[in-house]
């Protein structure tokens, strides 16, 4: 033990030259008053998120996302039971605004018993994207669920390139993100190219958009459809920006910008400055590659939604899809006032911009694609009932290929690889497992959004209604969806010849339950 012996004065000293250091120091009062004990402080603090994580909270109190949530999440990628026992703990008795799905006793869909049914499944887009509007490539989705946009650069390399095979396990479409198609889109995953306000990838040596790079980049991967950032729910309104010691020389390649330089993204677009010429631009790009062409955005001030709407009706011109990101969307680190108050949510925001649609006579020509927390199958069927068509996955996708809710997103130390570049801490993820599970992922919560629409007696959950969700007002009062929002009878369902089309498609893809042969005297 004679190591001991030199070891303990060794300590002793330490602890007292780091005593003295804070006795002196001026920078933190409760150190230079609390010596060591004021040090004590700040490494619980540090660890708050943590111990509140694992420890303290209960399981319906974490967020952005309880563990409930992500235990469900984990459970599903790993393809584990995920089913809860002894009943809920959610207080739905007094909760105002708690989601409760009316299912029915008699439907036309009959929903199979054994738990495994439905896992492979395929639950396409009952629109097809493009269609409406005659697009050269127009294609229907083979996924209502698809994965959002999350870019290379704030996401690592093997992250990417997990989310974009197991998109390919899956056969859902995958958002590229705003930061341009990298080598790690490119393992079989088909993908919506985001063009944002920097034109990454499709840009030239001053950052202008070039329409020549672009389709050289369309041409050279599986590129169905073209997506134009307006904004995001976490950051509605901003920029971004990559700090130089982020941009490494596969990131730059990507985006087409300088190695080690900080890389701003502007916080508007410079190939459009009203909802007039964001058309022309539309069309252009819908021309000259044949693809879909879509707009995403946050909701904030209605006027941008009600002049391109007028002008979708009045000349022929518009979008084939809309993609409304809730303001509790939070892939990319915001300012704290940006992330908390700016934009609406999800639901409110949606059920604003779907009417303004819908009183135009133009939600049937329209793909809506919901965002914000709808990688849970209770959001998700609120979002199916209130006119989506397809829901965008984020964060649910980085739970499922490893994410712990760490929330170091933007401090480039992601404990698991998956939000950072750092070389030693995305080589723990491994793109080939992790590819796996986000596809049991997708799958399960598409079993999932299967069995609800049959337990709401229908075959599709683009065929849920306003009428099959109830809002609960606390213990004694619920009110219908249709009614919280306003909605006509019909909003929120496709057309009637989308409708039929895509009952004839399940009937084919989404096996019926049954029963025993009913006895003699049933059949009397």
């Amino acid at each position: 033990m004679r190591w001991a012996r030199h070891a303990v004065p060794a300590a002793v000293t330490a602890l007292a030259a780091l005593a003295a250091r804070d006795l002196l120091q001026r920078e933190h009062a409760l150190r230079r008053n609390f010596p060591l004990l004021g040090r004590a402080r700040y490494l619980l603090e540090s660890l708050g998120p943590e111990l509140r994580q694992y420890i303290v909270a209960g399981n319906n109190e974490e967020r952005p996302f309880t563990r409930d949530q992500r235990r469900w999440v984990y459970a599903s990628a790993k393809r584990q039971n995920n089913y809860f026992g002894f009943g809920t703990d959610n207080d739905i008795e007094y909760s105002p605004g708690y989601p409760v799905i009316k299912h029915r006793t008699f439907g036309r869909a009959v929903p199979p018993s054994t738990p495994t049914t439905g896992h492979e499944v395929r639950l396409p887009s009952a629109k097809v994207l493009g269609g409406a509007r005659r697009r050269t490539h127009a294609f229907r989705p083979a996924s209502v669920v698809t994965i959002s946009g999350m870019s290379f650069g704030s996401l690592s390399g093997p992250a990417v390139e997990a989310l974009n095979r197991g998109a390919a396990l899956a056969d859902c479409l995958h958002n590229t993100g705003e930061g341009g198609l990298s080598p790690y889109h490119r393992h079989g995953g088909e993908l919506i190219l985001q063009l944002g306000t920097a034109y990454f990838g499709c840009r030239d040596d001053r950052g202008r958009f070039d329409l020549a790079r672009l389709k050289d980049v369309v041409a050279g991967a599986p590129v169905r459809a073209l997506e134009i950032k307006l904004s995001q729910g976490a950051k509605p309104s901003l920029g971004g920006l990559l700090p130089g010691a982020k941009v490494s020389a596969e990131i730059a390649a990507t985006r087409g910008i300088p190695v080690g330089r900080d890389c701003v993204s502007p916080s508007r677009h410079a190939e459009f400055a009203d909802c007039d010429s964001l058309l022309d631009w539309v069309e252009l790009l819908a021309t000259e590659t044949g693809l879909p062409v879509g707009i995403k955005s946050a909701v904030g001030d209605l006027d941008f939604w009600t002049d391109l709407a007028d002008l979708m009706r009045d000349t022929g011109r518009g979008v084939d899809f809309v993609t409304i990101d809730g303001g509790e969307g939070g892939t990319g680190a915001a300012p704290l006032i940006f992330t908390d108050s700016v934009s609406l949510p999800f639901q409110q925001g949606f059920a604003r911009i779907y009417p303004i649609f819908a009183e135009r006579d133009l939600h049937e020509q329209v793909v809506f694609v919901g965002s914000g927390k709808l990688g849970l199958p209770d959001n998700a069927v609120v979002a199916f009932a209130l006119g989506c068509d397809l829901v965008a996955v984020g964060r649910e996708a980085m739970l499922a290929i490893g994410c712990i809710q760490a929330q170091k997103c933007h401090t480039d130390t992601c404990p698991t690889g998956v939000a950072t570049q750092n070389a030693w801490l995305t080589r723990g993820l491994d793109p080939a497992s992790k590819s796996v599970r986000a596809a049991h992922y997708l799958k399960t919560l598409r079993r999932d959004l299967m069995k609800v629409s049959e337990a709401c007696g229908v075959e599709h959950p683009g065929l849920i209604d306003t009428d099959a969700v109830e809002i609960l007002g606390g213990r004694t009062s619920a009110t219908p969806l249709r009614e919280v929002y306003g909605y006509r009878p019909g909003w929120g369902l496709p057309s009637a010849a989308d409708r039929k089309a895509v009952v004839e498609l399940m009937s084919t893809e989404a096996p019926q339950g049954g029963s025993a042969p009913p006895s003699p005297t049933a059949q009397r």
